[in-house]
């Protein structure tokens, strides 16, 4: 008998890693809560910046299994809304696992439906499966996050609308440049896959879209270049930016998180947030 109320716990995500452009990307060890359960009309309870009405990305998202009209949530999260860390993916992953655990279809694929709503399958593949995800033709596929290797995140203060960003993006680039990301997002995979951090730092390097939009956020394209001297391995803009995500050895990361700080006080901040294993759960 399906239950009358379910809690669903979904990770941050960043897309693209560099190379990887619309088919990369990660789960963080940052996450989103949602509880449902039945209740005389609809209501949404959250502190959060975010409507609270059926448009709503999580209610919206329910409604393509269930109807909200009967349902209260509740949502809590530690995601930044805006910066590109996978907010509306794990609310979109949120909302499909609650109504499909309360519907008794928690086996149900979700993955297609979920990036039907997204509008792309990266972030909520890497928000549904955990570690990092590679997506083509419709599948997405999984590798485990190596060990010795985590992340941290500079969020700068002033966003950057999604809208903008792709609107920055060229409609053709060099061959050249296509070479290029085809042989570095080869490296960043096939050193993830090895454990071989060395080589995810060689693989981290993009000519697709990171220098495209480098002029809506100039400080944060100016940290991807000086990340290594900082003590990491390297960086990326997470998603369509701003936010940067930093990729380093274990071992360095309070290291570099101290480097970091100094670094970008006063326009942005920097968390702790490293690879997830693990993706969404119904509890």
């Amino acid at each position: 008998m399906p239950p009358a109320a379910v809690s669903v716990r979904v990770p941050a995500s960043s897309a693209n890693l560099g190379p990887g452009f619309d088919c990369f990307a990660a789960a963080l060890g940052l996450h989103l809560e949602l509880d449902v359960r039945e209740a005389p009309e609809f209501e949404l309870v959250t502190d959060l910046g975010v409507r609270r009405d059926r448009t709503n990305l999580a209610v919206a998202a329910f409604e393509r299994l269930l109807p909200a009209s009967r349902y209260r949530f509740e949502m809590r999260s530690q995601i930044p809304l805006s910066g590109g860390l996978g907010s509306s993916a794990a609310a979109v992953v949120a909302g499909l696992l609650a109504a499909a655990a309360l519907s008794g279809e928690r086996e149900r694929a979700l993955l297609g439906l979920a990036a039907e709503v997204e509008g792309h399958p990266d972030n909520v593949a890497a928000a549904l499966l955990g570690g990092f995800v590679i997506c083509a033709s419709g599948d997405a596929h999984r590798i485990e996050a190596p060990a010795g290797l985590t992340s941290l995140l500079v969020v700068p203060e002033r966003a950057v609308r999604t809208s903008q960003a792709r609107a920055a993006l060229p409609a053709s680039v060099p061959l050249a440049d296509a070479v290029h990301n085809t042989a570095h997002g080869a490296l960043l995979m096939l050193g993830l896959a090895r454990g071989d951090l060395d080589l995810v730092a060689r693989g981290l390097h993009d000519r697709l879209h990171q220098s495209y939009r480098a002029h809506l956020y100039p400080r944060s394209a100016e940290l991807i270049e000086q990340a290594p001297s900082l003590g990491a391995l390297g960086a990326t803009i997470s998603g369509a930016g701003p936010t940067v995500l930093v990729w380093a050895r274990s071992a360095d990361a309070e290291a570099v998180g101290a480097a970091l700080r100094e670094h970008t006080r006063g326009w942005a901040s920097v968390m702790a947030a490293p690879f997830a294993a693990g993706g969404a759960v119904v509890i």
